[in-house]
Formats: C-alpha cells, structure tokens, sequence
C-alpha cells in the first residue's frame, strides 16, 4: 500500500483509529501518537493511564534521533514504610503467578501528562484539543469490551475490585458491581473532563494546579509519598538514543538509565556473530542461540548490577570492552550445543516516525476523584524494585525496560517498534528485530512468528518441539515450560515500517489485540 498519510500499529482499534483520525487531519506522526496515548487511555485502561509514565523515541527527516523520558521518578522524600499504605496482591496467568504490590503507597511521580504536553510543544503540528477528540468521543460513546481486554481485566481482578473506583473504570453503567463482559459497553465520561480540562489548562493543572493537589493530598493523609514538591519538580528528561550496529542495520533504543536498552543492545552483539541467517528460522540451532544469549545476558544484569549501577558510560562500557568480549567467547563455546504496558508505533509521509512505550504498571488501585484517571504502582513493581520495596533512591528517575526502539537498515527502511510485557519487553523486540534483519521476514511474519523468553531459570517457548528437541532443550535449561499458543506474556511487539519509497506496512502484534492502520 502506498503512503498517503502514513500507517500506525497499536494495541486496540481505538487506540489505532485514533491516531489514523489525526493523521488523516494532517497531523503529523507525533500529533498521531499522542492521541493514540489519549486513545489508550480509554480503550486499554489496564495497560495505560495518564497517572504512569513512558518514553518516546522520535526520529525526523533531518536531524538525529531523540528520546523523550517521561517515566515515573521517585518520591523527594521518604516516610517509615510502616506508614504507608502498602500491600500485596497476586496475578494468575494461568500457567504462572506474580505477586504486586498496590496502594497509595506504591504511587511513583507520574510523567506522562507532563511529556504529553512538551512533545505536543516541541514536535507537533495540531493543538492539544484536536489531539484529545477521538479520545473524548470514544471515552462518551464507549469502548466494546474486547475478549483480551476482559481476559486483562480477569488476570488482575484483585486490583481492580480493590476499590468502587477502579471496578467502575471496567464495568458498565447498568452493572456496576462486575467487571463488563466481553462484547458490553463501558463509558468513560470523567475521563473525557479530564482530557478536556488538561487541554485547555496545559500540564499545569496536574503539576501545580488542583488535580496535583487531589492526588497529593490524598498522598499526606493516607499512606502515600507523593507530595506537592515531587509533582512541582518533575522534568521530562531529553537523551540521545543508545545507538548500535547490528550486521548492515543501526538500531535506537532506549539508553542509561533505564535497563532494557542496554539488555537488549548487549544481547544482539552477543548475537551477531552467530549468523543466525544460515539457520532455518525456528529450527533449534536458532532457538538455542537465542535462549542462550538470554541468559548471558542475565548473568551481566546480575553481575554487573546493572539495575543500580547504569550510566551512559557504564552502558557503553558494556558494549565496548572485555565484557562483551568474554561473553562473546561463552557463547562462542556454547551455541554450537545449543508488565502492563502497551505500545504505539507511527509513521508519516514526511518522514517522522515515533515509537512510543507506556506504562502504568498494574495501578495501584487508587483512581483520582473525577478524573477517571489511575494512578501507578510503579513502587510496588519487583521487577524495577531489584533490591526490596522502599530502599529505593529518593528522586531518581525509576530504571525501565521499556525500549521504544527504531532501526535503518542498509536498504533505507526504517522501522518503529517497542513492547508492553514486563520483563518480556527485551526478547520481544530482540526476537523482532532479529527476524527482519537475520531472517528477512516481512512486518507480520517478524511480529507474529513464535517466540521465547528466558525468565528466571525458565525458558518459554511458544515454538512446537518433538519429543528429541524437548530433551535437548532440557540439557542447557533447568526448567523449559512450552506454551501452547500464543500468550501475552511475550509481550505485544506492535511494529510499522517506512521504506525508502514511502512504502509503509504495519503489524499490531495479536498476543495483545493488535491492530494497523495506514492512511
């Protein structure tokens, strides 16, 4: 299909409709993304909320690429953890279980309103109130509960039945005592004020204005840490991307502070030289050289205690000296034997491109009086809480593995990708990226073929395997747990791509509803 105006991938039809709407109206692609962030506010309420925070990484036809920090940062100051509004709650996959952690208590400062607002200033071309309006006629209308939403909706059901708050963000007008089923209708009509209010007050109104002053009161009188200081002092953060060679392509991510980059910057150089190409792609030479650059690469974040000690010069450290050397020569000697989150990724046809990463964790529960608007649980996240709950630093930008991500390739592609999913995050991409590059596969086909993920001293496949591959894959993992479709565990890779002849095709992954829409 031709580029018109250009093509967007995202986690809903609603979110995707909404940036497709902007662009259509002669937005540009981060006008588009944006209102694919408002968008999902509505439409994929589990997964984003502008009480969390995220990363953009934008790219523009002249001029190098850039990423915009809007992740959630630590409270200023700290109150005895006996004080705090605190507890834990369990997750059932089905297959495996994890613990979180909810309350007032686990509320890190929110960045996404804040980046919203400083990427509409700095990259856009519409106002914010045209960039919110699909947003607030899907949140008046309503959004049809889809069957992923509702399996969502389920995994977490002890967040969201914790309060009358956060059970009315899932259910519907006429039953508001249950989570709406699968093909009911839910309303989002504070929502809607809330966007608008935004809209027309700017970024003020939550940072210094009275919906701050909700959130922190609330915070000071029932066990949170948030206070008016952390909101008045939040700044998005402006970095260059982590940039790296893979074979004849260069891939952006995501650089210092947060993890996931790195990882997966680490992972492919530990990759490079396995020549991936010359295998069957989902035979098990590859499989086994994927698993086991994983798990390297999880012995560096151990060893080298990434999660507290990375720095722009530790990262490239990493990727330039003896470490990754050495790693190279294990893999070398081994491979011949061998969390709520969504994504938008945007093209158009001047050449901008954004992808986009959100997060708001699970939530915490606590939903803001009148907004409709949940605030994170990121303090009560293990997976960016390494080393126990409240020893964080006070009033530093909390590490993530969200990676938006874009790569050129020899060929003049250049294509946008990221993903939700945790700790899956990493390996999603990387799998991505190693299909379009090593493999050749199309959009589709890269986003959609099987994957695995090494998580803990697990491996997960979504691969089919004989009885032989099952035992070899035993003999390298302690535990090998093969899923029996796809999940979305491993994440939801939602990819587009921009050609060097305007070109454009899209993918939203299918393990969490993913839909495309070119222009």
């Amino acid at each position: 299909m031709s580029l018109r105006r250009g093509v967007v991938a995202a986690g809903h039809p609603v979110t995707a409709n909404a940036a497709a709407e902007i662009l259509a109206d002669g937005g540009n692609a981060f006008d588009a993304a944006l209102a694919a962030l408002f968008a999902s506010c509505v439409a994929e309420p589990v997964l984003a909320s502008l009480g969390g925070g995220g990363f953009l990484l934008s790219a523009q036809p002249h001029g190098a690429p850039l990423l915009y920090d809007f992740f959630t940062q630590t409270p200023r100051r700290k109150r005895p953890p006996e004080s705090v509004d605190f507890f834990p709650i369990i997750a059932d996959f089905g297959t495996v279980q994890q613990e979180f952690h909810i309350g007032l208590g686990s509320i890190a400062t929110p960045g996404i309103i804040k980046g919203a607002f400083q990427i509409n200033r700095e990259l856009g071309r519409m106002p914010m109130r045209e960039i919110i309006r699909p947003a607030c006629e899907a949140a008046r209308t309503g959004v049809t509960v889809n069957a992923l939403q509702h399996y969502i909706n389920e995994l977490i059901a002890p967040i969201l039945e914790s309060t009358p708050a956060a059970l009315a963000l899932h259910a519907t007008e006429a039953h508001p005592d249950r989570f709406a089923a699968s093909g009911e209708t839910v309303h989002h009509k504070a929502m809607a004020e809330s966007f608008e209010a935004l809209a027309s007050e700017g970024d003020a109104l939550f940072y210094l204005g009275e919906m701050g002053r909700l959130l922190t009161d609330q915070c000071q009188q029932h066990g949170g840490y948030l206070s008016r200081d952390d909101l008045a002092h939040y700044r998005v953060e402006k970095r260059p991307p982590l940039a790296l060679g893979y074979h004849d392509a260069k891939l952006f991510t995501n650089p210092a502070p947060s993890v996931g980059g790195t990882l997966i910057a680490f992972t492919l150089a530990l990759l490079e030289r396995e020549a991936l190409g010359g295998e069957r792609a989902g035979a098990l030479p590859h499989l086994l050289k994927i698993g086991r650059a994983q798990q390297l690469t999880q012995q560096l974040r151990r060893s080298a205690r990434i999660d507290e000690n990375l720095t722009e010069g530790v990262s490239r450290k990493i990727l330039t000296s003896g470490y990754l050397e050495s790693y190279r020569q294990t893999m070398a000697r081994h491979s011949a034997c061998s969390r709520g989150t969504t994504q938008i990724s945007v093209a158009d046809a001047a050449g901008n491109i954004a992808s986009m990463t959100l997060s708001n964790g699970e939530g915490c529960g606590f939903v803001l009086p009148g907004t409709g608007i949940m605030l994170n649980n990121m303090l009560g996240e293990e997976d960016i809480n390494p080393h126990g709950f409240h020893q964080w630093p006070e009033d530093r930008r909390i590490a993530s593995m969200m990676s938006p991500t874009l790569m050129t390739t020899a060929r003049g592609d250049f294509i946008a990708t990221g993903s939700g999913g945790s700790n899956r995050i990493r390996s999603a991409i990387l799998q991505v990226l190693v299909n379009l590059v090593d493999f050749g596969m199309s959009i589709a086909d890269a986003v959609e073929f099987p994957r695995l993920h090494l998580e803990g001293e697990t491996l997960n496949l979504e691969h089919a395997a004989n009885d032989e591959e099952r035992l070899e894959f035993g003999k390298h993992f302690s535990e090998v747990h093969f899923w029996p479709e796809k999940n979305l565990f491993f994440g939801g890779a939602h990819t587009v791509m921009r050609n060097s002849k305007g070109i454009v095709s899209g993918c939203g992954d299918s393990r969490r509803g993913g839909v495309s829409v070119t222009v």
